[in-house]
């Protein structure tokens, strides 16, 4: 059995060419429309997915911005999540990420990867400011490079005038790609999206800024014409999502704590999914809250503790509720920004050093800072039997680190060896790696095994 549903996957020859913010626009046009609009993000980007659930959270409709990483995790689970969380919805949009063939090594990994095993149409946006018919040669190499993939049109970015895109509108006719209008320049849009992800204030109205996008967007972007470009038809099946929920009651009887503020906020939605399979999920604040949760496990996720480094190491009450939980050997797994709240000190920028949790025998700077970035391949030894896939993502860096052990192998996607290291103190795991476990077995439950 089969039914029709439109599904597309925005691209870009590059980074910078505004494919989120034309993504989230055309969620919040499409969620204000009535349709029941289900985002997905390609890569392992958490911040983006993040801005993907707002976008399409409309009149009481909403929907969680999904990954898909061909890296992280198998093409048969790729395609099981889009099938799953696609089934109940009218329209189906993907952010790719980065340059449309950009990938981890070539094109694996890529937004072409995936939109040629999800068999949906590719709608190219291309930042025009500076380009008119050279277009088209740009174009007609997109769509001819890999004949598997549907490149079915295209929208302009940063267009100056009317003018300038009919000198557009012919390119992208004579490289055969069908034009979908475009997007007149305008610095308030283009300051939004440069901010929209990184601005955490409180005071920061994020909701405002997508209705601004999505009204700017509409006025000139033909929706109705992609939506009918980008129809297909989806087989039903039965995902592996449902074999997963046959978990026993006792399981299910497990309290996970998650971490979940403005502080940590880097949450895979299918991790948590996961999690719930293997027990019921209790958020805390650790900013706001004074007591940790009763729990079988504790998981603090990524985030921004440097930027609420003061309000973090002013509730005493929470940092010594969460030292006497991981003293007690009660399993914990923390990442990245988690991992640095377990620690002795953060530094932030002005060279302040806050105290956190002291779980950990190390100390975070952000002097100094600088990225660190890319996929990472773990193998836990004596641990856990298989390897784990992940990424990391930070500007922090460990200033000091004690008697510490790493009981991890890491390397990144070209398996070259990274310095990266995953930390254990009684039942406590900790890393600066972003884990992704939506198909793997037993990972993490086997920490709620070990006592």
């Amino acid at each position: 059995m089969a039914a029709k549903q439109t599904a597309f996957l925005l691209a870009a020859p590059s980074s910078g060419s505004g494919k989120t913010t034309i993504t989230l626009a055309l969620l919040r046009i499409l969620s204000r429309r009535g349709f029941r609009v289900q985002p997905f993000k390609c890569g392992p980007d958490y911040l983006d997915t993040r801005l993907h659930t707002l976008a399409a959270s409309f009149g009481g409709r909403a929907a969680d911005g999904i990954n898909l990483d061909t890296f992280m995790s198998s093409e048969a689970h790729v395609h099981d999540l889009f099938q799953r969380y696609s089934r109940n919805a009218d329209v189906s949009v993907v952010e790719g990420v980065m340059g449309l063939f950009d990938g981890a090594e070539k094109a694996r990994g890529s937004s072409a990867e995936i939109a040629r095993l999800l068999d949906i149409a590719v709608i190219m946006v291309v930042n025009a400011k500076s380009m008119a018919y050279s277009a088209a040669p740009l174009l007609h190499g997109f769509r001819t490079f890999d004949p598997r993939l549907r490149l079915a049109g295209v929208i302009f970015n940063q267009v100056n005038t009317p003018s300038h895109y009919r000198f557009l509108e012919a390119a992208a006719l004579d490289a055969g790609v069908e034009p979908l209008g475009y997007v007149p320049r305008n610095e308030d849009v283009v300051i939004s999206e440069r901010h929209l992800g990184l601005n955490t204030s409180a005071g920061y109205d994020r909701e405002a800024v997508i209705e601004a996008m999505a009204a700017h967007v509409e006025k000139t972007v033909a929706v109705d014409r992609l939506l009918a470009l980008a129809e297909k038809e989806i087989p039903q099946i039965v995902t592996g999502r449902a074999c997963r929920d046959n978990r026993s009651r006792e399981t299910r009887r497990r309290v996970i704590a998650v971490a979940r503020d403005e502080a940590f906020s880097f949450l895979y939605a299918e991790n948590l999914s996961v999690l719930q399979d293997h027990g019921d999920i209790v958020y805390f604040s650790p900013m706001e809250d004074r007591s940790l949760p009763q729990a079988d496990l504790l998981y603090l996720a990524g985030g921004y503790p440097e930027l609420y480094a003061g309000r973090l190491a002013a509730n005493r009450d929470m940092r010594k509720a969460i030292a006497a939980y991981c003293a007690a050997g009660r399993a914990a797994y923390a990442e990245c920004g988690g991992m640095m709240y377990l620690g002795g000190s953060l530094m932030t920028a002005d060279g302040t050093p806050h105290p956190m949790c002291g779980v950990l025998d190390l100390d975070t700077t952000m002097q100094g800072a600088r990225l660190t970035l890319g996929y990472r391949k773990v193998l836990l030894e004596g641990l856990y039997p298989d390897e784990l896939r992940g990424h990391e993502f930070h500007y922090s860096r460990i200033g000091r680190q004690g008697e510490l052990r790493n009981i991890a192998s890491v390397s990144d996607a070209r398996d070259e060896r990274c310095s990266t290291g995953v930390f254990r103190v009684g039942n406590t795991v900790a890393s600066y790696i972003h884990l992704y476990w939506g198909e793997t077995r037993g990972f993490p439950e086997f920490l709620m095994e070990r006592r």
